[in-house]
């Protein structure tokens, strides 16, 4: 018993193998049935979340352990303040499998059927709160290590990303609550060929001609971007990239000029919008009674109408906290750091899909993208989802193949392609059944010619966003609670 913590944390930490660039998506199956059996075995609800709390630090350390270098490589901070902000970040997500385990064995009613149930409804739960508590961070959920070949993939469409996150942990359970193994392994054949079935079913419908869309990926070392002096770096690599690759619409990463809009020279916007309409990511000023009120991170398109200029523009909602807003009572974190523009006004909640060749576009910024519900808003107007991010600042880590595949999940649950242009990878065009169709080279300059057909039409996520989930996470656990409530 007393090695249990550190066989969690083992088994939380090998979890991550089951997410990109690996994607061996079986383990994160086998090690969630390893964590429901030891808390099965657990004496007490203490001890169950003793042994959560230690597979998810596990879990958290070694997947976004990126978050080092962002703080330190290039937001500047000292190596043992980042280090230890990395530990006590991850330290705060295992809290969350500790609360679900601590739930489960004070619940637990000894049936296995029930136990079943209530070990995955809890889990899920579990999941779902850490996407919003304190703006939320769903980073490593295990629904993203299902997108295809696994054959659970087909459940995002209908349940989203939490609702796959249930159907996964429900096989764990079953595996371990089984006394005779017999159904839980009826269980793992049903709910695997349920998904199968379920990908060769569609919602949506192709709309309007395919547009032809260059991604530029102009790989701008995140040391220099914000240089003064090195800002015509980036203005002539991606004038340059524009002018080598015409398309209907060029998509630059997130903050790819150094500028605020206001202070990009005509010039340059009429190279870029040599060929078509150019969607920008660029800081964007906002102004009240005249004066300057504040900067949002946005998305603008750019196009010409005869001599004139006409613009339209996202601004991004979700707003990382300690990147790009400071959270109440914590300006004293950048003075510790150095993290340019980290002020950021949040754009409306609901904003107008941008009208673009033809088709409706959906923008989304950095980690937006890991917020399904958010996305959706969107939708069903929007054909095309757009991602623009700059991974400069998480180096040559786990982040870029990670965040690649959440936007795999994204394309999955929507029904919509989604297009990826990034500062330094993973730039990429993905198809509405999560497969990527075309990607550059990571840490390269280039452009990525893509043809993209937009999609119309609601997939049932879309309509009803997590509350399919959330309603078979409810049922899953009413009978543990019934059972309590006799007793």
């Amino acid at each position: 018993m007393r090695r249990l913590p550190y066989l969690a944390f083992l088994s939380g930490a090998a979890t991550v193998a089951g997410f990109a660039p690996l994607e061996w998506f079986p383990l994160p199956l086998l090690t969630l049935a390893w964590l429901f059996h030891a808390w099965r075995q657990a004496p007490t609800a203490l001890v169950a979340a003793r042994i959560g709390y230690f597979w998810g630090l596990g879990c958290f350390l070694a997947g976004v352990s990126w978050i080092y270098v962002s703080l330190h490589e290039f937001g500047a901070m000292a190596m043992p303040l980042a280090a230890l902000a990395t530990l006590l970040f991850c330290a705060f997500l295992a809290l969350f499998p500790a609360l679900a385990g601590f739930a489960f064995r004070r619940a637990q009613s000894g049936g296995s059927g029930c136990d079943a149930l209530l070990a995955a409804g809890l889990w899920t739960t579990a999941e779902w709160a850490r996407g919003w508590v304190f703006t939320g961070f769903p980073w490593l959920s295990l629904g993203y290590s299902q997108t295809p070949p696994s054959p659970l993939a087909g459940y995002a469409q209908v349940l989203g990303v939490y609702g796959i996150s249930f159907v996964l942990a429900l096989m764990a359970a079953w595996l371990v609550f089984d006394p005779k193994r017999l159904r839980g392994v009826l269980v793992l054949a049903v709910l695997g060929g349920g998904g199968l079935l379920l990908r060769d079913v569609s919602w949506v419908k192709p709309v309007g001609a395919p547009v032809t869309i260059s991604l530029l990926q102009g790989n701008i070392p995140q040391s220099i971007k914000w240089d003064p002096r090195r800002a015509v770096l980036s203005l002539e690599t991606y004038v340059r990239l524009a002018r080598s690759h015409p398309a209907a619409l060029t998509v630059l990463p997130e903050t790819a000029l150094p500028l605020f809009f206001d202070e990009v020279p005509r010039e340059l916007l009429t190279d870029l919008t040599r060929h078509g309409a150019v969607l920008i990511g660029v800081p964007v000023r906002t102004r009240e009674d005249g004066r300057i009120s504040g900067y949002t991170n946005s998305a603008v398109v750019v196009s010409r109408a005869g001599g004139d200029f006409e613009v339209a523009a996202y601004a991004k909602r979700h707003l990382v906290p300690f990147g790009e807003y400071v959270p109440p009572g914590f300006a004293w974190f950048f003075g510790l750091v150095n993290i340019p523009l980290a002020d950021f006004t949040a754009g409306p909640v609901r904003q107008k899909p941008l009208a673009v060749a033809g088709q409706l576009l959906a923008p989304n910024i950095c980690y937006e993208d890991l917020f399904g519900e958010e996305i959706i808003q969107a939708l069903p107007a929007a054909t095309v989802l757009v991602n623009l991010s700059n991974t400069a600042w998480f180096g040559d880590s786990l982040a870029q193949p990670q965040h690649l595949q959440i936007s795999r999940m994204r394309a999955l649950e929507t029904g919509r392609p989604m297009l990826r242009a990034t500062n330094t990878g993973m730039t990429a065009a993905i198809a509405p059944n999560g497969a990527v169709t075309a990607m550059l080279k990571p840490f390269s300059t280039g452009a990525l010619v893509v043809a993209v057909q937009g999609y119309a039409g609601a997939t049932p996520f879309v309509r009803h966003g997590n509350a399919g989930a959330m309603l078979m996470v409810l049922l899953a656990c009413l009978p543990a609670l019934m059972w309590r409530r006799k007793a």
